[in-house]
């Protein structure tokens, strides 16, 4: 009798592991590394910060799926069909882009790792090949066993390397409220950026509640409250200690070295790479660069799958209201969908590479400020969704989480409007 909770508690084990690595990827290593390495650890307590204040639009993600049997893209339609487009219209916005730039991180640290011989953009068709062959091969099956190997990689190797690192951290740079630094024009732009992916955009919130349908269903369990909620635990907070490990290694590599900083997010991880090899010792390469390549390596493969996931649920919710007792994906036209989907995404972003990829920085701090703008707004969504009246009154979050939600939502409208603010006040005065 007391193996039977075990045993459900690891078939529901994994949803919780694959948001974290779709978080842990260009907001990790790239501009939490980059936050490291501009301001020391003057911006941990930013980082904590947007660690916190996303929380409850999150958690309320796997929440809503465990508690109703049903997609997040679900709630939205019964907010409104307005909810449902606007979800629609971020995505198709940001996909390309998003896919498009980690994928060519990945790319880059391939080449630097495994010294191929080929360009960026040839490596990154092959690594978005690669991934659509193993989600062809297993779809979720796959899914979920080569990120848990993944994270698991990326988990021990990127302690290991902050460990390694820590003796050269100036402690000293070390605040909750970032007072001591420029807020500068150059500053607030970055710090949006960082803030819009960290952990990750609230819009993986629904990625997140159908891939706790989708291991309900590989598993034929659907998961508990509870269940869900410690899985999502699991993978929030190793996110959360992950960004902050990244911020360490790129304060104590990076900062005060006077190194000129690539604007290249590809060229900007193998100079992590070189420079952990330069300063602790060619042992230290092959550690760094299988964390940065499996960190990047999953988020690629879970993106590849995220999009077109929801994709799929979203196209089924603008034809009709979802049924708890079928799940999307084995309808063959939510397949159709999903495949086609994957495809044109795979495709467009290998294009955009190929025409942009100069450009590519920009376009992903459009992205991502976009993602920083609209927070509010689905994090208000995922806030009425949860309350709704589908969710069983015993199954709706306890008191203090709907306070800390009203209270996180406020905070991001006043960071947003804000940020709005400066940048134009600061342009219309120059």
């Amino acid at each position: 009798m007391r193996k039977r909770p075990d045993a459900h508690w690891l078939k529901s084990l994994g949803p919780g592991l694959l948001f974290a690595a779709a978080a842990v990827g260009v907001s990790h290593l790239v501009q939490s590394t980059r936050a490291g390495a501009g301001y020391g650890l003057a911006l941990v307590g930013v980082v904590i910060a947007a660690n916190v204040i996303k929380y409850p639009a999150f958690r309320f993600g796997p929440h809503y799926a465990a508690a109703t049997g049903m997609s997040l893209l679900e709630g939205y339609r019964r907010r409104g069909r307005w909810a449902l487009l606007l979800y629609g219209m971020l995505t198709l916005a940001t996909m390309f882009t998003i896919q498009a730039g980690v994928t060519v991180v990945t790319a880059g640290l391939a080449i630097a790792t495994f010294k191929l011989p080929v360009g960026p953009v040839v490596t990154s068709g092959l690594l978005i090949a690669a991934c659509g062959l193993m989600l062809a091969a297993g779809h979720y099956r796959v899914l979920d066993r080569v990120t848990k190997v993944l994270v698991a990689v990326l988990t021990v190797s990127t302690l290991a390397a902050t460990i390694l690192v820590l003796p050269r951290v100036d402690w000293s740079s070390l605040a909750i409220v970032p007072l001591s630094i420029e807020w500068n024009a150059t500053t607030i732009v970055f710090v949006a950026a960082l803030i819009g992916w960290m952990p990750s955009a609230i819009d993986v919130s629904v990625w997140h509640s159908l891939w706790t349908l989708a291991r309900g269903q590989d598993t034929q369990h659907r998961p508990t409250l509870k269940e869900a909620t410690l899985d999502f635990h699991i993978g929030y907070v190793g996110t959360a200690a992950l960004a902050l490990c990244f911020v360490l290694m790129g304060a104590g590599v990076l900062f005060g070295s006077n190194v000129p900083i690539p604007d290249q997010a590809g060229a900007f991880a193998s100079l992590v790479i070189r420079l952990y090899t330069e300063t602790l010792g060619s042992w230290a390469g092959p550690i760094v660069s299988v964390s940065a390549f499996a960190v990047m390596l999953s988020t690629t493969l879970t993106v590849l799958d995220g999009f077109p996931r929801a994709l799929s649920t979203f196209e089924a919710r603008l034809r009709r209201p979802e049924d708890p007792a079928v799940f999307e994906l084995d309808e063959a036209r939510g397949r159709r969908v999903y495949w086609a989907s994957l495809v044109v995404l795979g495709l467009v972003a290998v294009l955009v590479l190929a025409l942009f990829l100069q450009s590519l920085k920009a376009m992903i701090d459009v992205a991502t400020t976009l993602s920083f703008l609209t927070a509010p707004l689905l994090s208000l969504l995922n806030h009425r969704a949860v309350l709704g009246d589908e969710v069983p009154a015993s199954s709706r979050p306890r008191l203090w989480l709907v306070a800390m939600s009203v209270v996180c939502i406020v905070l991001q409208s006043v960071f947003a409007i804000g940020y709005l603010w400066i940048r134009y006040h600061g342009d219309s005065s120059t």
